[in-house]
């Protein structure tokens, strides 16, 4: 084995030794937590404060530090090691993608908890009105704890509560994307107070439907879990591939970073990866759009 491979070896050893050791101190600050709020430590229980600052320090960069700014971290150590920039260059172009998937997937959590809060409103403002109050009174009980539909439930609240125009507000509410089930609700609420319909009756049916979807569209993303963790292992195979390389002596770096057929592979194999996935997440993202 070269020195470069030893080198390269021992530098993927370590960072999954930090990983590691990471994830670790994360567990045990969360055990310490729960000890001393179940009142089961105190607080000059832990260790001295010389020894806990690196450990802030971390966790208030991992904070800070957001997932797409990992990439140049990465190029910077396969840079190093490659005795090239070109890495750290690509690493770099590769953060604006990274943020966006990010913030993609962050707005898909944010609209799922819309919808379930959703759910949870219906659900609660049909038990309140069962209960016999006033819709008015009853929506001022059932939204006051909707954590997931805190943009809109000031202007919900304040419809109710001022004898405003409630099903506009919900209208309006509904344009939020997850929130869509608002304009039902919106609708049995002018039909219930316009034509004196059961409000009630609507709600449950409302909840139900809604309901209905969410457990098809999460059927469905377990369903296609599958072709996206054969997408990520596909995607991981060249690492693996150089990872092999490197083990077996044939610095796979050095050929790939400063020989034109080496770069002339990088190019092409880096177009066609990313091409692959992002035909594969097309496919994921059309069919889940389809429900």
């Amino acid at each position: 084995m070269t020195g470069t491979a030893e080198m390269s070896l021992g530098a993927t050893v370590a960072c999954m030794g930090a990983a590691v050791w990471l994830l670790g101190e994360r567990d045990s600050t969360a055990r310490r937590a729960r000890l001393l709020l179940a009142g089961g430590g105190t607080a000059g229980s832990g260790p001295p404060l010389g020894r806990r600052w690196p450990a802030a320090w971390l966790r208030r960069a991992r904070g800070r530090l957001r997932a797409e700014w990992w990439a140049p971290v990465a190029g910077l150590v396969l840079a190093v090691l490659g005795s090239s920039v070109l890495p750290l260059v690509l690493a770099a172009a590769g953060v604006p993608v990274l943020r966006r998937a990010r913030l993609a997937g962050r707005a898909r959590r944010d609209r799922e908890v819309r919808a379930d809060a959703v759910i949870t409103l219906c659900g609660a403002l049909a038990g309140e009105v069962r209960a016999g109050r006033q819709p008015g009174e009853a929506l001022l009980r059932a939204a006051r704890d909707g954590e997931g539909l805190a943009d809109a439930r000031a202007t919900v609240l304040a419809a109710a509560r001022f004898g405003g125009d409630v099903p506009e507000a919900l209208a309006t509410a509904a344009r939020q994307p997850g929130a869509e089930g608002l304009r039902g609700l919106a609708a049995c609420w002018r039909v219930a107070v316009d034509q004196g319909a059961g409000l009630a009756a609507g709600l449950d049916r409302l909840a139900a439907a809604l309901r209905a979807e969410r457990d098809q569209r999460s059927d469905l993303r377990a369903q296609l879990a599958g072709a996206r963790a054969t997408a990520v292992l596909l995607a991981g195979l060249p690492v693996l591939g150089l990872l092999i390389g490197t083990t077996l002596g044939a610095d796979p770096l050095h050929v790939l970073l400063h020989t034109p057929a080496g770069l002339g592979c990088l190019l092409a194999g880096g177009a066609l990866e990313a091409l692959g996935v992002w035909w594969v997440l097309r496919i994921v993202r059309g069919a889940e759009e389809a429900v």
